[in-house]
């Protein structure tokens, strides 16, 4: 095997190559099994939103994870930063086809290990209130079209809406 450049050492482990078919790059394990993968040189990523819940239970795995990726929002089970989570595996996962999530976070105060509240903002205005545990969308708030409310991330978050009409 010839080295390029002469400088390199011959026994280096190459972390990406590229061949005629396309290029190919070590990922670490969390992105590799990161659920829909986008490509690496995406223009426009969508922001996403990260909530944490700790449901004290007597199994020592009380705390979840929500987050969204685009469309897409998933709930697992959190295990800490040096135990990876399965990412095949959530405990819910939702779709979203004319929306998508822009905000959520839990009820800390109501959260048990059998129900918590999940309250999820959309980017057309649309508040909802789902249960990731039991699998239940309990309410959906503001389905008129967005151009008559005007709500703040904030507001979304508390249910707040004011008509502007």
């Amino acid at each position: 095997m010839a080295t390029e450049g002469g400088g390199k050492e011959m026994n280096e482990i190459k972390t990406q190559f590229t061949t005629r078919e396309g290029l190919y790059k070590l990922l670490p394990h969390s992105e590799y099994s990161r659920p829909n993968r986008v490509p690496f040189n995406s223009q426009g990523s969508n922001p996403v939103r990260v909530s944490f819940v700790n449901l004290n239970d007597q199994s020592g795995n009380g705390d979840r994870l929500c987050f969204n990726v685009g469309r897409e929002l998933y709930f697992y089970i959190y295990k800490g930063v040096r135990k990876a989570a399965d990412l095949s595996k959530p405990i819910d996962k939702r779709i979203y086809k004319g929306t998508q999530p822009t905000c959520h976070d839990f009820n800390h105060l109501t959260a048990t290990a059998e129900s918590v509240s999940l309250l999820v903002g959309f980017s057309a205005g649309q508040v909802q209130l789902i249960d990731p545990i039991k699998k239940e969308t309990s309410k959906l708030f503001n389905e008129e079209p967005a151009e008559h409310f005007s709500c703040s991330q904030e507001d979304r978050m508390q249910g707040v809406l004011q008509d502007q009409d």
